[in-house]
């Protein structure tokens, strides 16, 4: 490596009297940008239709990956299309659960009314 010297010279104190005037500027050292990995797993174990929690999952890996290399344009782009992704796979989750649920509590009674009537009469098969 080629090391670069340079020679200050020592200028003695300052000429005028007046106020110093300082300037401070704070930089950031890393962009906070959610990457929402954590939503995106616990859709792909959990709520998963048409396998949209694995995709999610799939772009918040990209957007961390972006976010660890610097690009916080191309994480930010990342991590809006696992949002959207976990948004929609969670609110089909959820509705297909429910809808799961309500047909399991109209489709057991209905069975076993079926049951029921079939022993009675004694047709068989």
């Amino acid at each position: 490596m080629i090391k670069e010297e340079f020679q200050v010279t020592n200028l003695g104190a300052p000429q005028n009297s007046g106020p110093v005037m300082s300037t401070v500027v704070n930089i950031r050292t890393e962009a906070m940008v959610p990457d929402h990995v954590v939503w995106s797993l616990f859709n792909t174990i959990f709520f998963n239709p048409c396998c949209l929690g694995f995709v999610a999952f799939a772009y918040s890996v990209k957007s961390r990956d972006r976010k660890m290399v610097g690009d916080v344009i191309g994480a930010q782009s990342y991590a809006s299309t696992a949002k959207c992704l976990n948004i929609w796979a969670l609110v089909l989750g959820i509705l297909l659960a429910i809808g799961f649920i309500v047909l399991l509590a109209f489709l057991i009674p209905a069975a076993s009314s079926a049951v029921g009537r079939s022993m009675q009469g004694g047709t068989g098969y």
